[in-house]
């Protein structure tokens, strides 16, 4: 019995390098990178994260996770018809195609998978070529398929939550009234592959209670399938990281509910399609609730008496070694108070061999960094700030 479940391991590996999706996933998250890093140019003249940051977060945090919810939906004999693997899919390179890559959440793969594989079991359908894939699909997949998407949301918001707000990425926008403000902006895919029990001829099990949700077989096979998570915020009234976080949860709290909620499908499979319609206007719904609220909110990112803004900090750059902080207010500079990057130009060539830094942490308090100055450090420390309106139009213009 162990020989077969490492054989079915492996072959079910396997299979995962021969999805679509996987080199998918990576072509996007160049893109984004490439995008950013572009957008970055235009707006302060330097990128902040390099073009690969976003193929770096791609894959490892969703390791881990997909890792963990494979040993869950094995354990507790959640079956997956080849059909729905097919249709998320269709639905992540569909979704892809807005250009938007926050549709590119379980809720809408998922969830679009879902309500196609009803509507196929419903209307009978013929698809050529693929008919045999799609002729036993009926109500016992239902509430398999909704226990996934539960668990995906869970996962989706734990990527949010821990890894969305690394590496959020600065930007220059004009507000109702004209003037230049900043904002974060994160745009994030993830990858997190995950095992999965299908219909098949390897895995012969006698356990009368395993697998639990179950499609009237007796027999299954493993695969491994690389699931997309892709996620879109816009923070302007708050730091970025606490905004994100407080996403992240929302989302990991829907996900918890839609699990539990799924599990009643089991006894009821119409339940299900209650429960996956929940999990679509949910996530909706806490997006538009994040936009709405950080819309009501005053500018974070703009000028302020007290000095210069952070908006955003150079990696490897004197200021990260410093260890300042995005949403950190410069007062003053080798003790002469600065008020534009102009004056903080100036106040850094009064010791070109060092500066010390006054600075406004995020609770308002005081706290003095000093570091020396050498050959080849960005002029400006490294850091990127919200700029004025008549710098920014020369730039642009």
């Amino acid at each position: 019995m162990v020989q077969i479940w490492l054989v079915e391991l492996l072959k079910g590996t396997g299979k995962f390098f021969l999805n679509p999706v996987l080199y998918y996933l990576f072509f996007l998250a160049g893109i984004l990178g490439v995008m950013r890093v572009k957008r970055e140019r235009k707006n302060f003249h330097i990128r902040a994260e390099d073009a690969y940051f976003e193929l770096r977060q791609l894959l490892p945090h969703g390791i881990y996770i997909g890792l963990t919810l494979s040993i869950i939906v094995v354990a507790i004999g959640v079956t997956i018809p080849f059909a729905a693997i097919l249709l998320i899919a269709a639905f992540t390179f569909l979704l892809s195609l807005t250009t938007n890559v926050r549709w590119i959440s379980p809720a809408y793969t998922v969830g679009g998978a879902f309500f196609t594989v009803i509507f196929l079991a419903e209307t009978k359908w013929n698809i050529p070529l693929l008919s045999h894939v799609f002729e036993k699909i009926d109500e016992k997949i239902y509430p398999s398929i909704v226990i996934v998407l539960g668990l995906l949301l869970i996962a989706e918001g734990i990527l949010i939550a821990k890894n969305g707000g690394i590496g959020t990425s600065p930007k220059l926008i004009k507000s109702k009234r004209g003037q230049m403000i900043g904002v974060h902006e994160v745009k994030r895919l993830w990858m997190l592959p995950m095992f999965l029990l299908i219909p098949g001829k390897a895995l012969q099990l006698s356990i009368d209670w395993w697998p639990v949700f179950h499609l009237g077989e007796k027999e299954y096979s493993l695969i491994l399938v690389p699931f997309a998570i892709g996620f879109h915020q816009q923070v302007k009234g708050m730091l970025p990281t606490v905004a994100i976080q407080q996403h992240g949860r929302q989302v990991i709290f829907l996900g918890g509910l839609i699990t539990l909620l799924s599990i009643a499908g089991y006894w009821y499979p119409l339940i299900s399609i209650v429960v996956a319609a929940l999990a679509v206007i949910g996530r909706e719904m806490i997006t538009l609730m994040a936009y709405l609220k950080d819309e009501n909110r005053p500018f974070y990112f703009s000028k302020k008496n007290q000095g210069l803004m952070i908006i955003g900090i150079i990696p490897g750059s004197p200021a990260n070694k410093m260890g300042l902080k995005v949403g950190e207010i410069i007062a003053k500079v080798n003790g002469m108070k600065v008020h534009d990057e102009s004056t903080f130009y100036e106040a850094l060539q009064k010791n070109r061999a060092h500066c010390k830094l006054e600075v406004l942490d995020t609770n308002g308090e005081i706290r003095f960094e000093q570091r020396a100055l050498f050959d080849g450090d960005h002029h400006e420390l490294g850091i990127l700030f919200v700029q004025d309106q008549r710098k920014y139009d020369k730039k642009t213009g």
